[in-house]
């Protein structure tokens, strides 16, 4: 398919259907960090700026692939819905899709999009494909099915005018059972800079990574190694938790700062998803009609669902399409990562001391005796110095 990017980021759509067989004509991207990124990665792909200022798409356009922006979705984010200045954005997919008429139409964005002012923004967008003519279909899925050890789920929403959107996101689910936690034994991602409100915690594997700030402060995890040790990984690391290449953010120090890489990674949608995506529209599967459920008229959607052309269904399948088991979080980073400062580790202490969460078992111990352990050097140093 001739497919165009919209909110390209730094091309984790663009990147996986390429790997799937898929030519990208044309991407968007209004960041310049990001821009730079694509800029270096995709030399010989016309790259345009705001998605406002697009009038047409090329011609023959099949696909149009679109990770929208996710702040007015997330509940990290201002909520605001499709109502807010940064998700609301969506709508110039839909006012190119009116003029271009693309066969598909795929769109990726946060879970929590689902639950937020009962589904609103999601019966919305589903409400505007259909009125332009589309089926649908959307399912969560979890980056850590895909061979990654990385706990980052996603709905990935596809329209189609000609094929079953079913036969590509629903044909297929192939469960995984996820790790559960053992101190002592497997590494543990989580956030140290979450708060009093949640942990972000995930057993052989790291969270999902975040955007971070909009001014490049860097919003990386930490991870609890077998040995004790709380490191933060190496931005390499990062890049590879998402299925890119080591250094594939390395041409945004151009223009910003090395920590904005974080946000360009926590944005990114993860390559090797979005290849099963490019390969699935390649090779349809056949969906089984008997997943279908009672779709909801109000409130929470499910987590998987789709449009037939006359109804809409709840969709029984899971978050992992095909069940790649991925290597365990300590033998997967290739790097040493810093290791968590004693500012770091006092503030993140001090916070669980007032929380009202239920920590795993020997978790807080374990940061104490690391905090001791980042405490002696420094205090070896100041009994030199004096």
């Amino acid at each position: 398919m001739r497919t165009v990017g919209l909110f390209a980021g730094i091309g984790g759509l663009e990147l996986g259907l390429s790997e799937a067989g898929h030519e990208t004509v044309l991407m968007s991207e209004i960041l310049p960090a990001a821009r730079a990124v694509l800029s270096h990665r995709f030399p010989n792909i016309e790259l345009q700026g705001d998605v406002r200022a697009l009038r047409d798409l090329p011609g023959g356009t099949d696909l149009i692939a679109a990770g929208f922006p996710c702040q007015d979705l997330s509940q990290a984010g201002m909520t605001k819905g499709l109502d807010g200045s940064r998700s609301g954005l969506v709508g110039e997919v839909f006012r190119l899709a009116s003029i271009a008429r693309p066969k598909w139409i795929l769109l990726e964005n946060v879970p929590f999009m689902l639950q937020l002012r009962g589904g609103d923004a999601m019966r919305r967008i589903t409400a505007a494909l259909e009125e332009l003519g589309y089926l649908w279909a959307w399912r969560v899925v979890d980056t850590f099915g895909f061979g990654l050890p990385h706990r980052r789920e996603r709905v990935f929403l596809l329209a189609s005018r000609e094929g079953d959107p079913a036969n590509v996101l629903l044909a297929e689910d192939s469960p995984l059972e996820r790790p559960k936690t053992a101190l002592g034994r497997i590494a543990h991602g989580f956030y140290w800079t979450e708060g009093r409100g949640g942990l972000g915690w995930a057993a052989n594997a790291v969270p999902t990574l975040k955007n971070g700030s909009t001014i490049g402060i860097p919003s990386p995890p930490a991870v609890l190694l077998p040995n004790g040790q709380i490191i933060k990984p190496d931005i390499r690391d990062a890049e590879r938790l998402q299925g890119f290449s080591e250094e594939w953010t390395s041409p945004a120090e151009n223009v910003v700062r090395p920590g904005f890489r974080w946000g360009l990674v926590g944005s990114a949608v993860s390559v090797p998803v979005s290849k099963w995506v490019g390969d699935r529209l390649a090779r349809p599967g056949q969906y089984d009609r008997l997943l279908d459920g009672a779709f909801p008229e109000q409130g929470k959607l499910p987590r998987a669902a789709r449009f037939d052309g006359v109804r809409r269904h709840s969709v029984g399948v899971g978050t992992d399409p095909i069940g790649v088991r991925p290597d365990p979080l300590a033998d997967f980073l290739m790097h040493s990562g810093t290791p968590l400062s004693v500012r770091a580790t006092s503030g993140f202490l001090s916070r669980t001391r007032i929380a009202t969460l239920r920590f795993p078992e020997g978790f807080i111990p374990a940061v104490e005796a690391h905090l001791g352990n980042v405490e002696m050097p420094r205090q070896i140093l100041e009994n030199c110095v004096a």
